[in-house]
């Protein structure tokens, strides 16, 4: 298996020695990897595995239950839908299947260099459902047309606005 573009497999090496005598050293580790590069490549497991005195599959099983640690870089524009109880009841469900019917688009299988679109289960903002995370920002409020303007790439800051506005 090949690494994707942008992983430095010598550079990745030196932060996984530099942080292998932590504690725990397995999570500070995939952080500093997905810090460094946006994302944690599969290859990162057999030389975590290795300096770690980890199996291959501790390593790799490790990476893959956590969901923010991705196998490749994200796209420009990151969305992440609350879907937990509370955005569902204030029509959360609904923005996943307009997404879809009009957009083509899915929740977490939408993911290409422009628009990366995930599932996460609360962002502690129950009392402004349906909320979402649009790239490390926090929109509440959000409605069917934001959320398909903020797919185009429009301004999050114009959509925390709109749902302000709409107190």
């Amino acid at each position: 298996m090949s690494a994707a573009p942008g992983w430095d497999k010598d550079r990745a090496r030196a932060i996984v020695e530099g942080l292998a005598a932590l504690e725990g050293a397995t999570l500070p580790i995939l952080h500093a990897l997905q810090e460094e590069f946006g994302f944690v490549d599969p290859s990162a497991a057999a030389l975590i595995a290795d300096a770690l005195n980890l199996s291959l599959a501790e390593a790799h099983g490790t990476i893959s239950f956590y969901h923010d640690f991705r196998a490749r870089p994200a796209g420009r524009r990151v969305i992440r839908l609350c879907r937990a109880e509370a955005c569902q009841a204030n029509g959360g469900e609904e923005l996943v299947a307009q997404l879809r019917a009009r957009r083509g688009l899915d929740a977490d299988a939408q993911d290409d260099a422009d628009l990366t679109i995930e599932t996460v289960y609360c962002l502690g903002n129950c009392a402004l459902g349906p909320c979402a995370l649009v790239d490390g920002e926090l929109v509440g409020r959000l409605d069917v047309e934001r959320l398909s303007e903020l797919c185009d790439g429009a301004p999050v800051e114009a959509a925390q606005i709109a749902a302000g506005a709409e107190r």
